[in-house]
């Protein structure tokens, strides 16, 4: 019986994998390329990245009185650093890029209890209204691998609509008829079905397991000693700031669905590990990290919400990182299968924030305001990109990213139509009464 629990706990370990895999090598490939990275120094690149995921989840999951918000949180490359990142290695040097990561990375870090006093700012009409932003604003990406992978010769074949489907369908055939265990690991299942039938197409490439080798080790200061600059430092605090505000919508959409109140001193841990995450990764030359809201979808999906199934994602990483003729066999995976399951995973992010939604009351017109206006920034911005285009670069990480955009919109908004300073203060000495002695 032991040993049946530990193969389910390991799939269901390996469904957050490759659940999030693709979206955290995607990242450092597009990074490493841009600036004109070696094919060893990218293969460091994509190695180390996936390795700190899996530390930058343990730090978050394995709670104490400094740091981790104990949810079950896995965190992946950042989005929202892709662009600065390129821009700070072509204009500086690549040293820089880790003199500013390490410098952002201690700043969220000291700022960690002054930003979690900002949980008055996030009752449930902004957090329904972020988490249904980044649900939506990824489908997207979903519907791009769908079809194949965008710039795909094949892109839009039938062959690859064909696969998606058939991996969709999978995935909707076992949570229809699937009991239990299986039921929990659906996405998982349709990747792998949907990946033996595309490798009868000749879908499947293993040239990248060939390719890879057997042992990779992390070394400090990879690319060299950091330098600091205050211009690249300031450009990569204001994405992590970003970052947070992202993150602290998937930490109020775990505490929903795992049924625990998230309070100032939860914020506090979370934002914390998160800091000390992304200072690790410029110690060993990866890149910010942030949570990952694909895999809030698979949590809500899958029904399964134990903190051991993330430990055992987190050390699977680890090993992937360590191993990358291991985890390369995951790029194998067809987009056009993966598309079909980021379908489901994106989509059931949205309708988790459109539930949490549910609990507003929208007799309220200046509720009904807060969502339309910042679902509209939210799907704008990822819509037409360039909207913004004329103003300063300086700002570009915030109104290049419809999410950034939608949930500073929901943030402000709130603040303008319903923010009640006498009832936000109420709420305040409720939170810190609630608080352990420890905690306060």
């Amino acid at each position: 019986m032991a040993l049946q629990q530990n193969l389910k706990d390991a799939s269901l370990g390996l469904q957050h994998v490759l659940a999030m895999y693709a979206g955290a090598v995607i990242v450092p490939l597009i990074v490493g390329s841009s600036i004109g990275l070696s094919t060893a120094q990218l293969t460091y690149l994509i190695s180390i990245d996936i390795m700190m995921c899996g530390v930058a989840s343990i730090l978050q999951v394995r709670k104490n009185k400094f740091m981790g918000i104990g949810l079950p949180v896995v965190l992946g490359c950042a989005f929202t650093a892709v662009g600065p990142i390129i821009n700070i290695a072509n204009t500086y040097s690549i040293e820089s890029v880790y003199g500013a990561i390490l410098s952002a990375g201690l700043f969220v870090v000291i700022i960690a209890k002054y930003f979690s006093k900002l949980i008055k700012f996030f009752p449930p009409v902004v957090t329904g209204s972020v988490v249904t932003i980044i649900g939506l604003t990824l489908i997207p990406v979903a519907l791009n691998n769908f079809a194949g992978g965008q710039g795909a010769d094949d892109f839009a074949s039938l062959e690859n609509i064909g696969l998606g489907f058939i991996t969709l369908l999978i995935i909707l055939f076992v949570l229809k008829f699937a009991k239990g265990f299986f039921a929990s690991i659906a996405i998982l299942i349709g990747i792998v079905v949907g990946t033996v039938i595309a490798a009868f197409f000749g879908q499947v490439d293993v040239s990248p397991v060939k390719e890879a080798s057997w042992l990779h080790l992390p070394a400090v200061f990879y690319f060299g000693t950091p330098e600091f600059h205050l211009v690249p430092i300031l450009t990569l605090i204001l994405v992590v700031m970003v970052s947070l505000v992202e993150s602290t919508g998937v930490y109020f959409a775990l505490g929903d669905i795992t049924d625990k109140e998230i309070r100032e001193a939860d914020l506090k841990r979370g934002y914390r590990a998160e800091g000390f995450a992304i200072m690790l990764g410029g110690l060993f030359n990866s890149l910010p990290y942030t949570t990952f809201s694909q895999n809030v979808g698979l949590i809500q999906l899958s029904g399964v919400r134990k903190l051991k199934i993330i430990y055992i994602a987190g050390v699977m990483l680890m090993i992937l990182g360590l191993m990358p003729k291991i985890g390369a066999a995951t790029l194998a995976i067809p987009d056009s299968v993966l598309g079909g399951a980021m379908i489901a995973m994106f989509g059931m992010v949205s309708a988790y924030g459109i539930k949490m939604l549910s609990t507003v009351d929208f007799d309220n017109q200046n509720n009904l305001m807060v969502v339309a206006i910042s679902v509209s920034f939210g799907l704008g911005v990822t819509a037409v990109p360039d909207v913004f285009s004329s103003l300063p670069s300086s700002i570009s990480v915030i109104t290049e990213s419809g999410i950034v955009m939608g949930s500073l919109a929901a943030i402000f908004l709130n603040v303008v139509l319903n923010f009640n300073l006498e009832a936000n203060d109420d709420i305040k000495d409720q939170i810190y009464e609630a608080a352990p002695d420890e905690e306060k």
